[in-house]
């Protein structure tokens, strides 16, 4: 029974004239399509303004989201991607690290390309990912910061004296048979030559 009529039985005219809710939920009466007003707000979220270049949802300034929780979007990071990964050249550079040690030799080929990547494509951020092959730009920014703690390290400890040169590594499925008989536990030997 509809709560506006005082029929036990409402006819589906009635159900149209006094009742359209009801009418629309049993599929009777369609409601008429609304469009939203134009505002300045939705011209304003589809370009930049001083630009003539349109956005586009989730590419470059449309970016909205990463998609992984807790690091957002970050429209400057191709340039702070070159600042971190030059700071990490130079802080390489002035220390004491002998230039063959291979750590060093592997974070300077990263940086140097990575620096390379974002100079030729600072308006491109997914060109950057593109080449880069390690992530969003955003990823990116965040592994530099993460290089310089692992460098501060490696200078403080001064884990270059540890490791030896031109080590043969072999694969040998049978643990047992590659037992050298020393404990995990044991100290660190340092690199004589």
């Amino acid at each position: 029974r509809c709560k506006h009529s005082t029929l036990s039985v409402p006819t589906t005219e009635m159900l149209r004239n006094i009742c359209p809710v009801v009418a629309r939920a049993a599929g009777r009466l369609t409601a008429p399509a609304r469009r939203p007003a134009p505002s300045a707000f939705a011209a304003a979220a589809n370009s930049r303004p001083f630009s003539s270049e349109e956005l586009v949802p989730g590419v470059g300034k449309g970016k909205t989201s990463t998609g992984l929780v807790g690091l957002p979007v970050d429209h400057d990071a191709v340039p702070k991607m070159i600042t971190k990964y030059q700071a990490l050249l130079d802080k390489m550079a002035a220390s004491d690290m002998p230039e063959g040690a291979q750590y060093r030799k592997n974070v300077t080929a990263i940086a140097e390309f990575r620096i390379k990547a974002a100079n030729e494509n600072l308006n491109d951020p997914e060109a950057v990912e593109e080449l880069c092959n390690c992530g969003q730009v955003e990823e990116l920014v965040q592994q530099a910061d993460n290089e310089m703690i692992v460098l501060d390290m490696y200078l403080r400890n001064r884990w270059w004296e540890y490791v030896k040169d031109n080590v043969v590594i072999e694969h040998n499925p049978d643990h047992e048979a590659d037992d050298d008989g020393r404990e995990w536990d044991e100290p660190l030997e340092k690199n004589t030559a």
